[in-house]
C-alpha cells in the first residue's frame, strides 16, 4: 500500500509502458474541466445579465408611474383651462348639442 502511494506520488504511471493511456486520459480530463468551466462562466455571465435586465425593468417600471401621474395632473380641467385661455381660447358657454340623424323607413 505505500509503495502504490509513493509510486503514485513519484508519478510512474505517467512513465511506465501504458502511460499513453494514462496521458490520454488525462489531456481528457483537463479537456473536461477547461469545458466545464467554461459553461459555469457562462452561466454566471447569463445570471449577472439577468440580474442587470431586472434592475432596468424595475428602474423604467417606476418611471413610467411617475409620468402618468404627471400626464394625468396635466390632464385635469384645472391645469388646462389657464393654458389655454394664456392662448385665447375659452370654454364654450353654451352646452353641446347632441345630433341625431334619423334614416327613413324604405
Amino acid at each position: 500500500m505505500k509503495m502504490n502511494i509513493y509510486s503514485l506520488l513519484k508519478g510512474r504511471f505517467l512513465t511506465e509502458e501504458d502511460a499513453p493511456g494514462n496521458w490520454s486520459f488525462i489531456i481528457y480530463l483537463s479537456l473536461l474541466a477547461m469545458v466545464m468551466i467554461s459553461s459555469a462562466h457562462r452561466a454566471e455571465q447569463k445570471v449577472m445579465m439577468i440580474s442587470a435586465l431586472n434592475k432596468e425593468v424595475k428602474s423604467l417600471r417606476s418611471e413610467y408611474v411617475d409620468v402618468k401621474s404627471k400626464l394625468m395632473i396635466l390632464k385635469l380641467e384645472s391645469t388646462i383651462k389657464p393654458i389655454m385661455h394664456k392662448r385665447g381660447l375659452n370654454p364654450s358657454e353654451d352646452p353641446p348639442v347632441k345630433i341625431v340623424v334619423s334614416v327613413p323607413k324604405k
